[in-house]
């Protein structure tokens, strides 16, 4: 149960948090949406803040945050009101990719246990250099040079010479260009 200090104390900051979004989006209108973003994070995680503390600080960090995490998202996105940008996309087939996978764990079966165990480590769990060294008890150089190799004989098996040999082949390629090029024609 939310207590009606907590609630007073939302309520009483609702001004210096306005003012603090609007300082932080230069936008009155943005500045009342994280302000009630804010409160409703605030509200639904009450049970984290820790009485005695700061209420403001807890606020002020929450409103901060939404407005980062908003200021990211923004970045990422792309304006198409038009829907210039959404006609030109194209999504390749995916129905050899089961194919691809199967000729990827037979080549990755292949290679020397110590050069699959740690490209394993490195390019599929993401672990650093330094960690996979400590797992295996090896020195980093070492650790290196079997992933360099690794992922040389597997360019190899997979008869990857470039970056020309990934994606769709060149006759998927070609025809989407064709379908591409006779609707902008319509």
């Amino acid at each position: 149960m939310i207590s009606n200090d907590f609630k007073d104390g939302l309520i009483r900051e609702i001004p210096n948090l306005r003012a603090f979004a609007a300082s932080l989006s230069g936008s009155i209108q943005l500045a009342d949406d994280l302000v009630q973003d804010t409160l409703l994070k605030a509200w639904g995680n009450s049970d984290k803040f820790e009485p005695g503390t700061s209420l403001r600080a807890w606020l002020f960090t929450i409103l901060r945050n939404t407005y980062y995490s908003l200021y990211r998202k923004r970045g990422r996105e792309v304006q198409d009101s038009e829907g210039t940008y959404a006609e030109r996309m194209a999504t390749q087939g995916n129905q050899e990719s089961h194919l691809d996978l199967a000729d990827f764990r037979k080549a990755l079966a292949k290679l020397p246990e110590e050069q699959r165990e740690v490209l394993i480590m490195v390019g599929a769990t993401g672990l650093s250099y330094e960690e996979a060294a400590d797992i295996c008890g090896v020195a980093i150089g070492t650790i290196k040079s079997r992933v360099n190799r690794a992922r040389t004989k597997l360019a190899e098996l997979l008869s990857i010479g470039g970056v020309d040999d990934l994606g769709p082949d060149r006759t998927s390629t070609a025809a989407i260009q064709r379908a591409r090029s006779e609707t902008v024609g319509f």
